[in-house]
Order: C-alpha cells, then sequence, then structure tokens
C-alpha cells in the first residue's frame, strides 16, 4: 500500500468534505471540528467485512464528515464460537472480540486526537461495544453507541439449549450485559448515549419461532423487540432486514441523527469527479493457504493472490480494454491505489492456489473507497461439471421474495425462502459465455458468464 498516497488522498477528501459542508449547510468555511464530527468507529457483525460499511461511509463523507474519522474495522475470524468459553479453531470469543474493539478504538484516539468516539455495530459487532462499554473502559471513551439489529436478549433464549453460545439469552454473556445498571433497571451504561435500531417484524434473528437457527417449530423466547434495550432510545423500523438494521438508507438517517440532533443533508451518495479504489484480498478456513482448514470467511490477507480489474459495459458486462490494474497482493492482502472512472461497472477477478477463479462483477463506484474486501471462493464439488456457476450476492442486506423487486438471468432466483433469511441465490445457467445480469429493486449488475469447468465462478454483487 501507497502510504503517501492515502495521505494525499484523504487530505483531498478532506478538502471535498468543507467544500460539501459549505455547499449544504451554505456558511461553513472550513471542515467540522471533532465535536461537530466526532470520530466513528463501525464494527461488522458475525462472519462479516469491514466493507460492509461502505455506502455507510460515502454518505457520512456525502455530508461533509472528514474521512479521516470514519473507520471501519476487520475483525481476524469474525464468526463467534459455538461455545464461547471453549477455544475453537478459526473463530473468535466475545472477550477476543472485544479487546481487538478496545485496541483499535486506542489507535482511532491517538490518530485523530478525540477525546472520546462514536460506536455503530451491526448485529453481533454490537455484543462487542456493549462488553466494551461495560467491562473495557469504553464507558469513558464512547460518547455514543449505535447498535443495529443486535440480539441484545438472544437469537433464542431457552433454557438448557446451548447457553454458553454467545447469542443465548439465557447464558452467562447475555445476562451480565443485560443485569440492571441503575434503580430504574435500565440495561444499559450511563454516560454514554445508546440507539439500538430493529426491524418491526423482519429481522431472521429475532423470531418467536426457531427456523433461522435449525429448530423450526421450537419457540425461541425471543420477539421482534429483542434487539431493543431498557434505557436506550429504541428506534423500529418497518420492514428492514436483520443487515439493512445498520447498512440501509433508513438505518443511515436514523444514525446521523442521533449523533448529530439533526436531520442529514442528503440521504443520497453524492458522487466524486476522481474516485481511488483500494482494499484487501482475503481467503477461507483457519489458514488461507490451506484449503483443509475450513471454507469459511476470516478476514485474513491471503498472500500471492492475483488480481486483475477490468472496466466492464454496463449493458453486457463484456471488458471494455485492457486490464486497469494487475497485481499479486502481498502479505497483507492489501491492493490499490487504483483510479477509475466514476459510476464505470467493474470486474473483479481473484486467483489463488486452492481457490476458484472468482470473477466478481460490480456496479460502478461514485466515490473513492479503501475497504473494497475482496474474498476468494472455492467451487463446490456438485458444481464443477456445470457450464457455469453464478451467484447473486447481496452483502448489506437479504433477499426478500415478498418484498423484493429482483431478477437473475431474465427470472426470479429460483430457492430463495420466503422472508429475508438469504442474502445470496446461486444458478448454473448453460449457453457457453454469454452475458448475465441481476437486478434488485432498480439496481442492475451485468457480468458475464465463465465455464465452471476451468475452476471459474461467478459473482454479480449488488451494491445497496
Amino acid at each position: 500500500m501507497n502510504n503517501k498516497f492515502w495521505l494525499q488522498r484523504r487530505s483531498l477528501l478532506l478538502a471535498t468534505a468543507a467544500a460539501a459542508t459549505l455547499a449544504l449547510a451554505g456558511c461553513a468555511t472550513k471542515g467540522p471540528s471533532l465535536a461537530e464530527a466526532p470520530p466513528i468507529v463501525f464494527v461488522h457483525g458475525n462472519g462479516d467485512t469491514a466493507a460492509l460499511w461502505q455506502t455507510t461511509v460515502w454518505r457520512f463523507e456525502s455530508n461533509g464528515w472528514p474521512r479521516e474519522r470514519l473507520h471501519a474495522i476487520d475483525v481476524p475470524y469474525p464468526l463467534a464460537r459455538d461455545e464461547d468459553a471453549k477455544p475453537q479453531a478459526g473463530r473468535t470469543s466475545a472477550a477476543e472480540h472485544m479487546a481487538h474493539l478496545k485496541a483499535e478504538v486506542d489507535k482511532v484516539l491517538q490518530a485523530t486526537g478525540a477525546r472520546q468516539v462514536v460506536l455503530v455495530g451491526n448485529s453481533r459487532g454490537g455484543n462487542a461495544i456493549r462488553n466494551y462499554i461495560d467491562n473495557g473502559g469504553g464507558d469513558k471513551t464512547v460518547s455514543h453507541a449505535i447498535l443495529g439489529g443486535t440480539p441484545n436478549h438472544g437469537v433464542w433464549a431457552i433454557p438448557g439449549f446451548r447457553e454458553g453460545n454467545e447469542f443465548s439469552g439465557t447464558g452467562p454473556f447475555l445476562k451480565a450485559l443485560n443485569a440492571p445498571k441503575n434503580a430504574a433497571g435500565d440495561e444499559v451504561s450511563a454516560p454514554v448515549k445508546w440507539m439500538t435500531v430493529r426491524s418491526d417484524n423482519n429481522d431472521k434473528f429475532a423470531q418467536p419461532d426457531g427456523l433461522w437457527i435449525g429448530q423450526k417449530g421450537t419457540p425461541t423466547n425471543v420477539t421482534a423487540a429483542g434487539p431493543e434495550l431498557k434505557g436506550a432510545r429504541n428506534v423500529v423500523i418497518a420492514g428492514i432486514d436483520h443487515r439493512e438494521t445498520s447498512y440501509s438508507t433508513v438505518a443511515f438517517d436514523a444514525t446521523y441523527r442521533f449523533i448529530t440532533g439533526k436531520a442529514p443533508a442528503t440521504t443520497a451518495i453524492v458522487a466524486e469527479k476522481a474516485v481511488m479504489l483500494g482494499g484487501k484480498v482475503t481467503g477461507l478456513g483457519v489458514d488461507p493457504l490451506d484449503p483443509k482448514t475450513g471454507n469459511f470467511s476470516n478476514n485474513l490477507p491471503l498472500p500471492g493472490a492475483q488480481l486483475e480489474v477490468f472496466a466492464t459495459h454496463p449493458t453486457t458486462g463484456a471488458r471494455e480494454g485492457a486490464a486497469l490494474l494487475r497485481t499479486t497482493v502481498g502479505k497483507d492482502g492489501q491492493w490499490g491505489p487504483l483510479k477509475v472512472q466514476p459510476g464505470v461497472p467493474l470486474e473483479f477477478v481473484i486467483s489463488a492456489p486452492g481457490y476458484a477463479t472468482t470473477h466478481i462483477y460490480r456496479s460502478g463506484f461514485p466515490r473513492s473507497s479503501d475497504i473494497i474486501h475482496l474474498r476468494a471462493g472455492r467451487m463446490a464439488d456438485a458444481d464443477k461439471t456445470a457450464d457455469s456457476v453464478v451467484t447473486l450476492t447481496r452483502p448489506r442486506g437479504y433477499l426478500d421474495p415478498a418484498r423484493d423487486k429482483m431478477m437473475l438471468d431474465g427470472a426470479p432466483p429460483a430457492g430463495v425462502p420466503a422472508g429475508a433469511g438469504a442474502a445470496s441465490a446461486k444458478i448454473k445457467p448453460a449457453g457457453g459465455q454469454r452475458t448475465i445480469t441481476a437486478e434488485f429493486n432498480g439496481e442492475r449488475v451485468a457480468g458475464q458468464t465463465w465455464p465452471a469447468r476451468e475452476g471459474k465462478v461467478v459473482m454479480l454483487e449488488i451494491s445497496q
């Protein structure tokens, strides 16, 4: 990574943010102070990555928030243990999760000179935030805590059922966090200001039936109100799913209002004239270089991976011109910087031993980002004889057939369950190499099929 470049880029973004504030507010002459725009640390959920905060970061930037005060962290081995107290390869305990967050907050405070940060977490990220504030000194270093879809009273609360798990409402971890903090019985610690964001009934991890935990027909003893906390401002938004409690436009609006006390000037993502991209290439398993160690996400670098980036035609998905970037990532997994045309769709191609050649198609990027984390995939044995394997994926939300308008290769994606419970849909189209498209609530991503027999898979990634 070219550190000088990113410092220059962040200086440019700060100037751009100041100009945006002037245009939006009509009176500002310089960037906002730390009091007006404090550092924000974003904490992703179980098995997720920093990249999911990309559109949220862009919305804060579009409202004049300096880029260098917006920090999305990557948790190594982001999946929770099956039993929190027992070591498990490739998984983190609640204590390890909290320790990582604490270290990241310390870095941000030192880098910015701020006295406190705002913490924004999705799902399991909220567990780490609560643990840090209650037990890690965060009551002194955190001004606001915003928790989206965090299972504060458990994904299940069934006595005797997996109570050692971090997500058990009757287990020791959540029972300790939910213990009353004062005579009023508040579940949140002062002087931090708290807000929760939840769905009215569409969060797969706040359901009365155990369908999404493999226990269909079993009462979970958890309701849609499970993410709420006594003593917090509890915001309910109709129809949103588990991830949309943090990554959607409406969640951004609620978060911005809570931090600043006013509405954002815009909830849109304001395009930049110059777009610079970068991020990290990651792998799978306990050891990303050893396929025998598993296929779960690890947020660890995949050194030696080959990355190519191409501009593509917005209608056909075909490559337009030579590669914009062709590089071998190093030990830190980082790639970039790469200058691209705003709004031009891209194809990212990752190749590495032990992985399928992964073709990821994305809509055009309206703004710069250095958290474009690309994960190489592996092909299932059952897919190796297919003509091609194409997956529609939506990292920042789920697919709900009753709510969303979506198409994959000209038809509604088959096999997507009712309710917002799946974030991807896979098909095996025939017909040789050709254009293939995905559409989701107005966003269209076009790509090309690639032969599965050559060890190639295709991802059509929705940005919203």
